[in-house]
């Protein structure tokens, strides 16, 4: 399940993450996903767990999931 939206320019991912419960955590995951190269914009709700990513190109699970986990959350997939 992919919540992928593509535009000439960028393409928003909106991913599920477990754990989050405040604005720190929010800046937490914000904060290590966007220093994914080609990520142009992060924002994530604690309340909902999900996180919208925008990006020059689709970006690699694997990736968001070592920056999700560095945060000290887990990324359970794309919404």
């Amino acid at each position: 399940m992919t919540s992928q939206t593509d535009t000439q320019d960028s393409v928003t991912t909106v991913y599920k993450v477990t754990g989050m419960s405040c604005g720190h955590c929010e800046g937490a995951v914000s904060g290590e996903i966007s220093q994914l190269p080609g990520v142009s914009s992060v924002t994530a709700v604690a309340s909902s767990g999900e996180v919208t990513v925008v990006s020059a190109a689709p970006l690699d699970e694997a990736a968001v999931r070592a920056a999700v986990d560095e945060a000290g959350f887990e990324l359970a997939g794309t919404v």
